[in-house]
């Protein structure tokens, strides 16, 4: 096979973990293309090409969100070693994607790689540690700081996008016609892409009664995904996304919904792990 071809194959797994871990698509593909023109000046044999690219693109992006952080190396390298420096707990103001906006922005370089490699993509911690330098203990031990991180952040603060996504899923398989309602912006919208249409979708339903009404005891094998770094839900038939659930959030309502079956589109679908259900009236806007 031709090593452009080999590349091919593997750039979309190789874009995905990048998007992941920047939260930027067109980031992601700059880091890409830039382990392409690694390998292509790589003197030495390679291997196995997809682990030789999956350590090129993460620390690629490893260097990338360093650059982002005004804290020198050293510090970085001694919170990975696991002395944390206070200055590392302070919210970041980049974007890593509307759904862990707040929370990954909070986790240092290294932990982010830690737990996006771990709990998106499945590596082991043998492999995660070889990519950071580190131990597979030490490995181990930052996607662990990273899953506490998550899963303390701002419990009783505002919604996030994926709360909002996973409440309103859940009141649509449960039949709970009032939290639709409640979830959905006036003026919310489904819409479909062409291929999505074809395969029967309806192209469009507007209007907060008739969305609510479309997704009422509907969805139930829809699951938790990520779509391109936003928080979203998916069918799947054998372990395959079929149609995705592409949601906009604008204040805490749903505002639209775009069933997207597209093949480039679902290849940006990623699993993740529901977020816990809130009650009905925290941070839910009450209407008339």
């Amino acid at each position: 096979m031709e090593p452009a071809q080999s590349f091919e194959l593997e750039r979309p797994r190789l874009t995905a973990i990048a998007a992941r871990l920047l939260g930027d698509r067109h980031e992601a593909e700059d880091i890409v293309q830039k382990a392409w023109l690694r390998w292509s000046e790589a003197s030495t044999e390679v291997i196995s090409l997809p682990a030789w690219l999956t350590t090129v693109t993460t620390r690629l992006c490893l260097d990338r969100l360093r650059a982002r952080i005004p804290l020198p190396a050293e510090t970085l390298d001694a919170v990975a070693a696991g002395h944390d420096d206070p200055a590392t707990t302070a919210e970041r103001a980049e974007s890593v994607g509307q759904a862990l906006h707040v929370v990954m922005a909070r986790l240092t370089p290294n932990e982010r790689v830690a737990f996006v490699l771990a709990d998106t993509f499945g590596f082991d911690f043998v492999s995660i540690g070889e990519i950071l330098d580190r131990s597979a203990a030490a490995a181990r031990q930052l996607a662990s700081r990273a899953r506490n991180k998550v899963a303390s952040a701002e419990p009783d603060g505002p919604a996030s996008d994926a709360q909002v996504v996973d409440a309103f899923m859940a009141a649509a398989r449960g039949g709970d016609l009032e939290r639709l309602l409640n979830l959905l912006a006036p003026d919310a919208e489904v819409s479909a892409d062409a291929t999505a249409i074809l395969a029967g979708t309806p192209s469009s339903i507007r209007g907060r009664a008739a969305v609510a009404e479309f997704f009422n005891g509907s969805a139930r094998a829809a699951l938790a995904v990520f779509i391109d770094g936003r928080a979203g839900a998916a069918w799947f038939q054998q372990g395959t996304a079929k149609v995705a659930f592409d949601f906009t959030v604008v204040e805490h309502e749903v505002q639209g919904i775009v069933f997207r079956a597209a093949p480039a589109t679902l290849r940006q679908v990623v699993p993740r792990k529901a977020t816990l259900p809130r009650s009905p009236d925290t941070n839910s806007p009450s209407h008339s």
